[in-house]
């Protein structure tokens, strides 16, 4: 008897080990971004004239907060930005979407570049890492962003374009003055997906195009 209750014991602590190493393997949700992910390059700052307009998550920027826009981050993510030049460190809520020039990372808002000490060259060669993560990102969906003109009709022009080449392609109004029209191509799950379509778009463009992968939000 005691032999066979050993025998059920010990299945019983295996199948919980087992059961241990089946929920740890269990990856993250698309698009979701773990703490301690960073990037490395040029950052810019903005202020008026979208100090007191609506950022892409709803809110109004305020450019004396501690706040920045990221191309495909969640809104309410944290991370510490460190300018390289001078070592200086800010801590940033990502609250819009940008910014849209090629070669550049992130764009803090003006009280940021105060603290990084940037505010006259206007950009500054950063590293920065998420420090906290947003309670609910929800799902994401990503895009590839080919352009952003100040007149509709050519913006309307190059997304018929776009969707006849590949299928789901949108405008996205950025207030601001001027206002810019965006053209978003695709509705990629992933990242990496979304750059798999920007790389495509590259290739198959004749003329130099801007491609690259922004987060689609529904606000």
């Amino acid at each position: 008897m005691r032999t066979v209750l050993a025998i059920v014991l010990i299945a019983l602590f295996l199948a919980g080990c087992a059961h241990k190493q089946r929920a740890q393997s269990i990856p993250p949700p698309p698009g979701a971004v773990r703490l301690g992910y960073s990037e490395t390059g040029l950052a810019s700052w903005y202020g008026n004239p979208y100090h007191g307009r609506r950022a892409a998550n709803g809110e109004i920027y305020d450019m004396e907060q501690m706040t920045a826009a990221h191309r495909t981050l969640p809104f309410n993510t944290w991370v510490r930005v460190q300018n390289l030049e001078n070592r200086r460190t800010a801590d940033v809520r990502i609250i819009d979407r940008g910014p849209f020039v090629d070669g550049r990372v992130i764009d803090v808002s003006r009280a940021a570049a105060r603290e990084l000490q940037f505010l006259g060259p206007g950009t500054a060669r950063v590293r920065f890492e998420v420090i906290r993560l947003p309670e609910a990102p929800g799902p994401a969906l990503f895009a590839v962003q080919v352009g952003a003109f100040q007149d509709r009709r050519n913006a309307e022009r190059l997304r018929r374009q776009m969707a006849q080449r590949y299928g789901a392609a949108q405008l996205c109004l950025r207030e601001g003055s001027p206002k810019l029209w965006r053209v978003l191509v695709g509705q990629e799950p992933t990242e990496s997906g979304a750059a798999e379509l920007a790389g495509r778009i590259r290739r198959d463009s004749p003329e130099k195009i801007s491609a690259f992968v922004v987060r689609l939000d529904a606000v």
